[in-house]
This record gives structure tokens, C-alpha cells and sequence, in this order.
């Protein structure tokens, strides 16, 4: 008997961590829950308002202190981020009828009509991005009231027409202008400017040079070569004594003799048989 309280006790213990498990399992997966923190991931921070199609797996959120909206897709599989100033506009149609509307730089169309029943109301939001310019939220469909947490067509309204007052007051910011947003820094501190390139100056032009300078510049003289005038000289002479004193004490050179001798008038042949001169002409 106390085996089967044994027993017992044991089966409870078990299907109460299995349940407990279970629990905990089905709230951490929980739709909502997992788009809340996708967007508390991307936006660094816990979004101020959050809004949530249910069994659509699609949410979006604004964190107004780190200026930033995002919108999940596939329950929070991946997101996508905004600027808090790229939200241009959002209108709320029902049944495939705008019923509000909010765009920057128009005036707020209102919800003017009560609508109690309809098979489809969706918000969409408008952004400034070529990509991605809008994103729809279904926040009824028909059908939604066979959910356990069902809303009727009116909540979602409401809460579609909440978010059209959130975004009317965000397009009606004024945007700062961009070329003033530039020359913000110049008023408080200068602005840093870069230095110019530098450029080489150019050197100063050349003095004139004459065109026999630069020759003579340009190609040096060549030492003229000469022969020598003596083929040796003689360094131990005396400069006092004149070379040519030993040539004064020899004797003047003998005269030389007449190649000729006169001859006589007696002896000279009658001038019919002379034949020769008497002095060679040569001599």
C-alpha cells in the first residue's frame, strides 16, 4: 500500500513540473510578448507605445527618448528601424474605406463616424524611405472573435484612432532645415577648415649670362701643348755669367780667302776670242 502512495505522489510531482514547464514555455512564446522584446532589442530601450495585430504576428513601437520607431514582422523574427522624423504620416481605413487620416503638412482628417461592425479595420504608417514607405497592421479581421482574447471592430478603432493622435503630433514637429542644421556649428565655434594644398613656388628666373661665358663656362680651357725649346737644360749654371763670355776670348775667325784673282789687263785675251767672263758669276 505505501508502494502505490509512492507511486502516486511521484506521477503528481512529475505532470506538475511537466505542466509548470509547459506554462512557462507558452507565456515566454506568447505573440505579443515576443514582439515586445524584439522591439525593446532594437530600440535599446523599453518603447513607450506599442501597438500589436494579434495573430498576425506584426507590432511596431516608438521610443521617444532615443528618438526611434521600429515595426516586426513574423512575431519579432526580424525589425526593421526608423526615424522618429521619417514618420511622414498614418490613416486608418475600414473595410477598404480611409476613415482618418494624418499626413505631414495636411490638416488631421478626423474619424467622423461610429462604426460598431466591419470585417477588416488596418492602420497604416507612412514613412520617408523608398524601400520600405509603409506598413499595415490588421487589427481585426473576420474571424478574429473566435479567439479566446477577442476585441470587437470598436477597441480596435480606438486604439487605431490613439495612434493617429500620436502621429499628428509628431508630423506637426517642425523639421530643422538641413542647410541650417550645417551652419549650426559656425555660430558656436568655428568651423575647422583644411588647409589648402601646398604648392611649390617657382624658381627664381636665371642672371643673363653672355653667350662667351656660358661657353667658356660650359667647356674648360685646354692648356695649349708646346714643344720645348731646349732639349735640356742646365740647371747648374750660374745666372751671373753670361753664357756667351768664353766665346769673346777665342780668336775671330779667319777671312776667307777671294774664290778669284784679278787678272791683269795684259794678260786678258782680245774681247773677239774671249769666250768667258773673267769672275764666275756664281761666286
Amino acid at each position: 500500500m505505501s508502494e502505490l502512495w509512492r507511486l502516486l505522489l511521484l506521477v503528481t510531482l512529475s505532470a506538475s513540473a511537466v505542466t509548470f514547464v509547459g506554462s512557462a514555455a507558452i507565456w515566454f512564446m506568447d505573440e505579443e510578448r515576443r514582439i515586445r522584446r524584439a522591439l525593446r532589442h532594437v530600440l535599446k530601450g523599453s518603447p513607450e507605445t506599442v501597438i500589436v495585430a494579434k495573430g498576425r504576428g506584426r507590432g511596431a513601437g516608438f521610443n521617444f527618448t532615443t528618438n526611434q520607431a521600429a515595426v516586426a514582422w513574423d512575431s519579432g523574427a526580424w525589425c526593421l528601424i526608423y526615424r522618429i522624423d521619417e514618420l511622414m504620416g498614418a490613416e486608418l481605413s475600414v473595410d477598404g474605406q480611409v476613415i482618418g487620416r494624418v499626413f505631414r503638412g495636411e490638416p488631421r482628417r478626423a474619424i467622423d463616424q461610429i462604426v460598431q461592425q466591419a470585417a477588416q479595420v488596418t492602420l497604416k504608417l507612412i514613412f520617408d524611405d523608398p524601400r520600405h514607405p509603409d506598413f499595415e497592421l490588421d487589427l481585426w479581421l473576420e474571424g478574429d472573435q473566435q479567439r479566446r482574447e477577442s476585441r470587437s471592430p470598436a477597441d480596435a478603432i480606438q486604439e487605431a484612432n490613439r495612434w493617429l493622435l500620436r502621429a499628428d503630433a509628431i508630423v506637426r514637429r517642425p523639421l530643422a532645415p538641413k542647410a541650417k542644421a550645417a551652419q549650426a556649428p559656425e555660430t558656436s565655434e568655428p568651423a575647422i577648415k583644411t588647409r589648402p594644398p601646398a604648392v611649390e613656388p617657382e624658381p627664381a628666373p636665371k642672371p643673363y649670362t653672355p653667350a662667351l661665358e656660358a661657353v667658356a663656362a660650359a667647356t674648360p680651357a685646354r692648356s695649349a701643348a708646346t714643344a720645348p725649346l731646349f732639349d735640356e737644360i742646365d740647371t747648374t749654371a750660374d745666372p751671373t755669367e753670361a753664357p756667351w763670355d768664353d766665346d769673346l776670348d777665342d780668336d775671330p775667325p779667319p777671312i776667307p780667302e777671294k774664290a778669284y784673282k784679278p787678272v791683269s789687263k795684259a794678260a786678258r785675251p782680245p774681247r773677239g776670242d774671249q769666250d768667258e767672263l773673267p769672275f764666275d758669276l756664281d761666286d
